[in-house]
């Protein structure tokens, strides 16, 4: 990084903005918020930054990706302000959640698979002509009617009306949205978030297109980690130098 010729040593925040292909209004924000630590001053009132400034905004732009914008302040702030056990705290929660994304896509696999062409077809006198009646469906899964009907008003299952009887019916669809919920449940997922899951399955046209968009979470997941690694890396650097004193 090419430094100010009339001030060895010294950066200006053209200097660090040019790196990384940011503004110098950028930069000037991430020292406002915290990001960077306090600039330096001139006589006449002109930022400076350090070698160290360079080293804090690396260790934000590499955060970003993997934390997320506003983790990877919070973590930068923790650090300019000499509270490095408050920065992995919030580390270790960011890792924490990408653990619980997997597992929860895990789950989404495995009722997915319990909901497959190899799963248990329904018994013969567990549905009407237009589909299965509440309590067959809530025998079939080992739950009360009750649950069916709370799940319906999540949004999780929308079943119909018979209209001689004025009786739920549930639809093919119906059936394997709330076994997917089941399952789910089963896993320790809240209502809400079995309710986007569910929408995706219906945006998707059944479960079969949803495996591209399974692949894609994959991806993402991995993505996610691989950027953390890099943040950490980056981290470790900007807290060396940091410590160092440089």
């Amino acid at each position: 990084m090419r430094q100010n010729p009339q001030t060895p040593g010294r950066l200006r925040p053209i200097d660090l903005a040019r790196r990384h292909g940011l503004s110098t209004q950028a930069v000037r924000n991430y020292e406002a918020a915290g990001i960077l630590p306090a600039a330096g001053r001139t006589a006449h009132g002109y930022r400076t930054y350090a070698p160290l400034h360079a080293h804090a905004l690396a260790a934000f732009l590499a955060l970003v990706p993997g934390h997320g914008h506003g983790t990877a302040a919070s973590i930068m702030r923790a650090v300019n302000h000499d509270d490095p056990e408050e920065a992995f705290r919030i580390v270790d929660e960011s890792h924490a959640q990408l653990l619980e994304d997997r597992r929860t896509l895990q789950a989404v696999e495995r009722a997915l698979r319990d909901l497959g062409p190899g799963a248990a077809p329904p018994p013969d006198d567990a549905s009407s002509p237009g589909g299965m009646f509440v309590g067959p469906l809530a025998g079939k899964l080992g739950i009360r009617p009750a649950t069916l009907r709370k799940w319906e008003r999540a949004g999780l299952v929308t079943p119909s009306r018979d209209p001689r009887t004025g009786y739920r019916v549930y639809a093919d669809t119906d059936v394997r949205d709330a076994g997917l919920a089941h399952q789910l449940r089963r896993g320790g997922y809240r209502l809400e978030q079995i309710a986007l899951l569910i929408a995706q399955v219906r945006a998707a046209g059944g479960l079969e297109p949803l495996a591209a968009a399974l692949r894609d979470w994959h991806a993402r997941l991995a993505a996610r980690g691989r950027a953390m690694l890099a943040g950490a890396a980056e981290l470790d650097a900007y807290l060396r130098q940091a410590h160092d004193g440089h």
